[in-house]
């Protein structure tokens, strides 16, 4: 009985979206999901959603990816390098994340997790995941391009970030056997702040993720659920308030609470009458 029961709970799967320091509202959406016990199987995540979902998927503990969002910098990510190809490199992310992350191997993830990057020389999307290394792939999928030098993978490839292709990587986190995929839109507010971006980087990351919009659109609808935290009113390159989005994104969290065990329900109910019609 036990095992039947177990086969009908769907198992869920998220789908970080992109959107830079934004990104941070990642972790307070997390934070709401685990209060109110609802369990997450598997994450995909793109650019800041690889940050925040493979530092989850590592079982880090959410105070202490918290603390992370808190307290990191543009300086903590990047130096500026001698490139043609951009004006720093993330390296230092790679670094970073090697020294804090309890597991760096996909093979040893408590959680299943795919970061997706962008080729260079293809344009196609590239889903790591299964095995190698999660650093490097985080880091990959964080490259924004002609900011970051892109980073090169052991079989030669240019990664980028992974936004420029899948900003909602819906279809990564359905493939990890996702039932349910809940979307997590940083970006669903657009941007509703006054002014210009106060940046180079900013420049970037705006642009950037303004010709995004209508891909993201088929992407989220790929998504069973979708969670939109109201960011509207942060850019995407200001890291210093780390504590407005983690409280965006909680909120947005809870509102979602009973959105999400609905569609739990209704998954088992459809179990259910399944499993009834095949023993007839």
């Amino acid at each position: 009985m036990s095992t039947q029961l177990n086969n009908q709970i769907p198992r869920i799967g998220l789908a970080l979206s992109g959107g830079a320091a934004r990104g941070i509202a990642h972790i307070g959406v997390l934070q709401a999901l685990g209060d109110h016990e609802i369990k997450i199987d598997c994450v995909a995540g793109s650019s800041a959603g690889a940050l925040v979902g493979g530092a989850f998927a590592s079982g880090l503990p959410l105070s202490e990816i918290e603390a992370i969002g808190k307290s990191m910098r543009w300086r903590d990510v990047g130096r500026v390098t001698v490139s043609r190809l951009g004006i720093q490199s993330n390296a230092r992310m790679e670094d970073y994340l090697r020294a804090h992350l309890p597991v760096t191997r996909f093979e040893d993830l408590p959680i299943p997790f795919a970061a997706v990057a962008t080729n260079l020389e293809s344009g196609e999307a590239v889903v790591m995941r299964d095995q190698g290394d999660v650093p490097f792939a985080i880091r990959a999928s964080c490259a924004i391009p002609g900011w970051y030098i892109p980073a090169i993978d052991p079989q030669g490839r240019q990664l980028l970030d992974g936004g420029l292709v899948s900003m909602i990587p819906s279809a990564a986190a359905r493939a990890l056997g996702s039932d349910i995929v809940i979307a997590v839109d940083v970006n669903a507010e657009g941007a509703t702040f006054l002014g210009p971006p106060q940046s180079v980087i900013g420049i970037i990351l705006q642009s950037m993720l303004i010709v995004q919009k209508t891909v993201s659109q088929h992407q989220l609808q790929e998504a069973d659920f979708v969670v939109r935290p109201r960011t509207g009113h942060i850019r995407w390159d200001e890291l210093g308030r780390a504590e407005e989005l983690i409280a965006a994104g909680y909120e947005a969290g809870l509102a979602s609470v009973e959105g999400i065990r609905k569609l739990i329900a209704e998954h088992e109910v459809t179990k259910d009458l399944l499993a009834t019609d095949e023993h007839g």
